[in-house]
């Protein structure tokens, strides 16, 4: 299914010319227009989802085979140090186009590069009750 309005469907569908770097029945990876490092690269389902929350369970599986051989073949052409996949799901984690997609982003050693946070930490007992209630989500 794809959806008319969405970018990323028209990217992933040839529809909006780019760089693309692999593409097999379900999915096309791309050089990201505006990287935030260079080689920068994004990984797109064909098939229209908003996030990884709804993408069914086939498509997770084969989402993660696509974005562990870019990476590889990243890492293999442009001799980085190591490699980020960052994906977002939902607007409060930081996603502005609500399509599935992965981020593949080449490092490099003092490249400058950060993604920060402050680390936390738990109260008495706070992460055994988390962990409880997460484990009866499963």
């Amino acid at each position: 299914m794809k959806d008319n309005n969405c970018i990323f469907c028209k990217l992933a569908a040839g529809d909006i010319p780019s760089n693309t770097l692999y593409e097999d029945g379900d999915f096309r990876v791309i050089m990201d227009i505006a990287p935030a490092v260079k080689g920068h690269a994004i990984v797109l389902p064909k098939q229209h989802m908003n996030d990884l929350l709804t993408a069914e369970d086939d498509t997770a599986k084969k989402a993660l085979l696509v974005v562990s051989k870019t990476a590889n073949a990243i890492k293999d052409a442009l001799g980085c140090d190591g490699i980020n996949v960052l994906q977002n799901n939902g607007k409060a984690a930081g996603q502005t186009v609500f399509h599935l997609h992965f981020h593949i982003l080449p490092r490099y050693k003092n490249d400058g590069f950060a993604i920060p946070w402050q680390p936390l930490s738990y109260g008495e007992g706070e992460a055994e009750a988390l962990a409880e209630k997460i484990r009866t989500a499963f």
